[in-house]
């Protein structure tokens, strides 16, 4: 039988089509057919300028908005030769972090949701609330926050601001463990994902796959301690706070433990941003730029590690105003191919607990 899994199933965190052939309950192909919200984002940049490319590179990935911005970023600030303030740095490290956050999060509550749990979307929301204030205080956005800028950022951190970041990670980490009591050693979640969808590290590699999905495999690569950027450096050197989680299953299950202990580590990082921002003296928090930005002739690639993955952007200037060329490399898109590997051998049962545990985005997939 071939069925039709989408494009409107309510567990695929967007408009995403599966065309499946099973043979019984067994699925025996899946081959995942995407492209229902593509929206031309890497042309629409070639006409934009690059205050006005923020706007719309923090789209694509809306779970992870303030990260998606800063490869955009520190493309131009790499071709422009631009030095950002010290201020800037450790602020964006911060910010980066708390989206990190936000996004396992609603991940850590959408996954048991899709397994028939409806008691922890309520935890984890309520978290994400917590931690939603103090972006929203400093953006004035909720989910599409505009705050970087070529340069550095929109404007500086408000009074206080540090301290209610501090104690909306304290209350956070306070409450997280009803929330993974719920879920870690739940006996029909483990059985609902141990040993399903086993992905090797060998298949990861090809398909590059990244993120909390790859590092569930046993695949040890993460930009932030591998090719430093921002204040990771320091904060990934032996003694500091950043580590790297890995599993070696590659199941289900283990992409959902990778994801639920990279909140600690997030968290961790946040505090540490926090007091390095507390001894930084007062000064500048962006470049001043000049009223037309062009940035110089040339090509460069950034990436950054996402919150669900590798972020990268290839752009080509001609010293224009608007770039060339901007090319997305999105995480979404690597995570959501692998399914043609993952899916056949499992039964339909186990269909979504494998969709759901790939942790993607569907407008980072289509772009």
């Amino acid at each position: 039988m071939v069925l039709n899994i989408g494009p409107q199933h309510p567990a695929t965190h967007g408009v995403l089509r599966l065309r499946i052939v099973l043979d019984g309950e067994r699925v025996v192909s899946a081959e995942p057919i995407v492209g229902y919200m593509h929206r031309g984002a890497e042309k629409l940049f070639e006409v934009r300028d690059y205050r006005q490319i923020v706007v719309l590179a923090n789209r694509h990935d809306w779970l992870s908005a303030f990260a998606n911005e800063l490869g955009v970023v520190l493309a131009a600030e790499e071709l422009l030769g631009m030095e950002v303030p010290v201020r800037a740095v450790w602020a964006r490290t911060l910010l980066a972090e708390l989206n990190r956050v936000l996004n396992h999060l609603m991940f850590a509550g959408a996954y048991p949701l899709e397994l028939g749990a409806i008691t922890p979307v309520f935890y984890a929301f309520t978290e994400r609330e917590q931690l939603q204030a103090v972006m929203e205080e400093i953006s004035g956005g909720r989910m599409h926050y505009m705050f970087n800028r070529v340069g550095g950022l929109k404007e500086d951190l408000p009074a206080g601001w540090l301290t209610r970041v501090e104690d909306a990670c304290a209350a956070v980490r306070r409450r997280l463990p009803r929330l993974e009591s719920m879920l870690t050693g739940n006996e029909i979640l483990r059985a609902r994902t141990r040993g399903v969808g086993v992905l090797d590290a060998a298949t990861a590699t090809a398909f590059g796959v990244s993120g909390p999905v790859a590092r569930a495999s046993g695949l040890d690569l993460d930009l932030r301690r591998d090719e430093p950027y921002l204040a990771y450096g320091e904060l990934f050197a032996p003694g500091g706070p950043g580590r790297v989680v890995t599993r070696t299953e590659g199941d289900c299950l283990a992409r959902f433990e990778v994801l639920l202990e990279q909140i600690h580590v997030s968290l961790d990082l946040v505090d540490a941003c926090v007091e390095a921002l507390r001894t930084l003296p007062a000064g500048p928090i962006n470049v001043r730029l000049p009223k037309v930005l062009r940035v110089p002739e040339g090509h460069v690639y950034r990436w950054t590690e996402n919150p669900l993955g590798l972020n990268g952007y290839y752009l080509v200037s001609r010293g224009d105003k608007v770039p060339w060329r901007l090319k997305l490399r999105s995480a979404s898109f690597n995570n959501v191919q692998v399914l043609t590997r993952l899916l056949p051998g499992c039964l339909v049962s186990d269909l979504v607990a494998v969709l759901g545990s790939t942790f993607f985005v569907v407008g980072d997939v289509d772009k």
